[in-house]
């Protein structure tokens, strides 16, 4: 467990110089190779994650500072042998001191609730091939006739090490089909898991998992009915994520969108050259949605945050499930009033009104956001007011659930209270759709946002003209 609040200034590790006169990386440093101990830095803690899978040991990041400290260089090590990263800005925080709680819970018997040194072997028929999994795990390169020459992420191999392992522990693995074997329709395929582990009472389980599933002809209607939308926006958020460690987010989201134009042309149903025609079945139809708000988010738009804060970002996207990896990707959005209980609403600004209150979750902070006319009310004290008891609950209401929100979650999330127009509004307003902008002609009296960003209806039209051009 390493606690620190400053960077590595000597050693092979080295993040940034201990003159002053040097400033601390930056993206733009990395990006134009101006960070003169980045790659050498990356290079060794490389290494480091080596020894650290070896040994079957996990290397959890506490930093607690107002500053960088060097989470980018460590971020290999910490991800990929199952750490915990937590960026704080003190050691006396309440995020802090609840990582830290959690860790070592123990169960009934006194015993850690930890699970070591984990294995996971896959088996599959000969018409599938292991491409490789990404999550945090290292491949243990051993090879055989499943295993396929195409690698993605920790590949070449049909076993994989897990220093560690937990309930939420989700990896995701890919696998291709075999051109060599003659595939007949109707037929099955099985795909097997094989999961070895140590409890914290040191006594060692194993647990094997089989899904089988059968193969269906090319354009079959069982294809779009079997696809999962949030799982697909979830996989393709770790491989941007992959992609941008060697390329400039330009680049990723150029790659996203032309993957999404070739997804839209090969399962929309349209007139060829007729824009107006273009429809996507339910099973398609919020695919582009995620897709919209992934290429915008934090993970890809790199320009408001440190390596530092981009590094655990994404090392959080890569081990977390496919509700939690939504969340992230396109935050909930709920809408409380007096007409009755929480509804949710779309993520846009004209979700905005002074007559409601709204909960904002981005997995990594929660938003309670006020507006001005419930504001109004609670600074004249009315929800202290007997007769104005309705007035009360509605204000306790999002408090209670972004409590139940944060409670499971680690790293605890951030709470933020905010006022419609206030300056902590813009948390909210950075993540919502820009529909109402400065440009906009008819704003009906909402909101804007001051932006040059497409919005998801822009975004959606040259979506469909692309994907309809023969």
């Amino acid at each position: 467990m390493l606690f620190t609040s400053g960077p590595a200034t000597i050693g092979p590790g080295i993040v940034v110089d201990s003159d002053l006169r040097q400033p601390i990386r930056t993206h733009h440093h990395i990006f134009n190779s101006q960070a003169r101990h980045h790659a050498n830095s990356c290079s060794f803690y490389d290494q480091l994650s080596k020894r650290l899978s070896d040994a079957s040991v996990v290397l959890d990041l506490f930093a607690c500072s107002l500053d960088q400290v060097g989470a980018a260089e460590l971020r290999q090590p910490v991800e990929q042998s199952g750490g915990f990263m937590i960026l704080s800005e003190s050691f006396e925080s309440d995020q802090f001191k609840k990582c830290l709680r959690h860790m070592f819970k123990s169960d009934d018997q006194g015993h850690l609730k930890m699970n070591f040194d984990a294995t996971i072997e896959v088996v599959t028929t000969k018409d599938v091939k292991i491409c490789g999994a990404l999550g945090p795990c290292v491949s243990l390169h051993r090879k055989n006739s499943l295993v396929s020459e195409a690698e993605v992420g920790q590949g070449g191999t049909s076993l994989w090490k897990l220093n560690t392992l937990s309930h939420k522990t989700c990896i995701a693995f890919f696998f291709q089909v075999n051109q060599q074997q003659r595939i007949q329709p109707g037929s099955a395929f099985l795909i097997q898991f094989i999961t070895r582990y140590r409890q914290g009472n040191m006594g060692c389980r194993k647990r094997v998992t089989t899904a089988a599933r059968r193969w269906v002809a090319n354009h079959s209607a069982d294809i779009a009915a079997g696809f999962d939308q949030e799982a697909a926006a979830a996989v393709m958020a770790r491989l941007a994520i992959r992609r941008a460690q060697e390329c400039h987010p330009r680049d990723v989201i150029r790659w996203l969108d032309d993957t999404l134009i070739r997804f839209s042309s090969k399962f929309g149903d349209y007139v060829a050259e007729d824009p107006s025609s273009f429809r996507l079945s339910s099973n398609f139809s919020l695919y582009p949605q995620f897709m919209f708000h992934l290429r915008r988010s934090q993970f890809i738009d790199v320009c408001n945050t440190t390596p530092d804060e981009t590094a655990f970002f994404r090392l959080m996207l890569n081990r977390e499930g496919v509700v939690g990896s939504l969340i992230m990707i396109q935050p909930t959005l709920f809408q409380y009033s007096f007409d009755g209980p929480p509804v949710p609403v779309l993520l846009d600004i004209r979700s905005v009104s002074p007559d409601f209150i709204l909960l904002f979750d981005s997995f990594f902070y929660v938003v309670i956001h006020h507006g001005s006319k419930i504001a109004q009310w609670r600074k004249l004290g009315y929800d202290k007011d007997p007769n104005h008891e309705n007035f009360r609950k509605l204000l306790e209401a999002p408090e209670l659930d972004a409590e139940q929100l944060v409670a499971d979650r680690i790293p605890v999330p951030r709470i933020i209270r905010c006022d419609q127009h206030s300056s902590q509004a813009r948390f909210l307003l950075a993540k919502l759709n820009p529909s109402v902008t400065q440009n906009s002609t008819y704003t009906d009296g909402s909101d804007i946002i001051f932006t040059d960003d497409m919005s998801l209806e822009v975004f959606l039209d040259q979506l469909q003209v692309l994907a309809v051009q023969s």
